[in-house]
């Protein structure tokens, strides 16, 4: 398993977004400043977010993102996989591979398999709620001024 920059911003603001779930809308030029992301890279991220489900945008002076969902709902895995694909260290073990003719004697499948296993079980239970919980990120609050 590979996490890209793309994967890592992604994750970054889905964590920004959850911590401040349940608050109006961030901005995508708040959400740059504060994971310090380019706004064209984050831009494309949220893009590609939004056609996940992830994330909602909102118009308007008030406008911007938000997590479509409940942060217990979205999982590291699901993200992790939606944006930087399979999480297997090697294809051979995914399932119905069929590139080696030395699968089945091969020693170091059972290793990458174990893994895998081990890999996708802990990035599978491990949700947004929780990592919120586990930020020492500030939730930010809007401040309006008449």
């Amino acid at each position: 398993m590979r996490i890209t920059y793309k994967g890592d911003y992604a994750l970054k603001t889905l964590l920004d977004l959850a911590v401040n779930y349940g608050s109006n809308p961030i901005s995508i030029s708040e959400l740059a400043k504060r994971a310090d992301i380019p706004i064209k890279f984050l831009e494309q991220i949220l893009l590609e977010l939004k056609k996940g489900g992830f994330v909602e945008s909102r118009r308007g002076k008030i406008g911007g993102y938000l997590l479509s969902r409940h942060p217990a709902k979205i999982t590291l895995g699901e993200v992790i996989r939606f944006i930087d694909g399979p999480i297997e260290p090697i294809a051979c073990v995914r399932d119905g591979y069929k590139g080696c003719s030395d699968l089945e004697g091969c020693v170091f499948k059972k290793i990458w398999s174990e893994i895998s296993e081990c890999t996708s079980s802990i990035i599978g239970r491990v949700n947004f709620e929780d990592l919120a919980k586990k930020s020492n990120k500030p939730k930010e609050e809007f401040i309006y001024q008449i």
